[in-house]
């Protein structure tokens, strides 16, 4: 049986991956908030801080999608009462399962953040990496907040001890994330 990490180097592309050593870091470190909660049939690997939860990997395995238990995932996580953020590739033609996961992001109540635009190059393969950013709150929160806590989680853990880890500093946040205040205030 695979480990979760070669669960989740299956199903996710290496661009969106970190290495294991990485998140094995992050486990350790991180003073409990990176959890890593598996099961025969998932892995969800997320940030939880005291205001907000950011989802890093959540991974229904194969056969099982489509069942409900990516549902109950999201539902264990939102009865924690706190906003919900991750990221998600945009959808892509070439890619059907991209229009699959955006539709049980929103199924599950999240919503786009319109305003914020996420472009990073991977610091392994060198890649353009660019995800749209959901969120789903039990309270009204805006889009600015959002995008503050998407900065917070970049740092603390998608940079994570990369000059250690990878041999070479991750893109600063100015260049990866950006908030389109335009857009911001017609959402708002």
């Amino acid at each position: 049986m695979a480990d979760w990490y070669e669960k989740l180097t299956f199903y996710f592309p290496e661009i969106e991956m970190k290495i294991k050593g990485q998140m094995e870091q992050l486990f350790l470190d991180k003073d409990g908030i990176y959890k890593r909660d598996e099961g025969i049939d998932y892995v969800l690997i997320y940030l939880e801080k005291e205001d907000f939860i950011f989802i890093d990997y959540i991974l229904i395995t194969g056969s099982n999608r489509g069942k409900g238990a990516g549902s109950r995932l999201i539902d264990r996580l939102k009865r924690k009462g706190k906003p919900i953020i991750l990221e998600v590739e945009p959808i892509n033609s070439q890619d059907p399962d991209s229009k699959k996961r955006v539709r049980f992001y929103e199924k599950n109540g999240f919503k786009m953040a319109r305003s914020i635009t996420y472009q990073r190059m991977h610091i392994v393969t060198n890649e353009l990496n660019e995800m749209d950013i959901y969120y789903w709150s039990p309270e009204k929160i805006s889009e600015n907040w959002i995008f503050a806590k998407m900065k917070e989680t970049y740092i603390q853990v998608h940079t994570y001890k990369a000059k250690d880890i990878y041999g070479k500093e991750m893109q600063h946040v100015s260049e990866v994330l950006y908030l389109n205040k335009n857009i911001l205030r017609r959402a708002e």
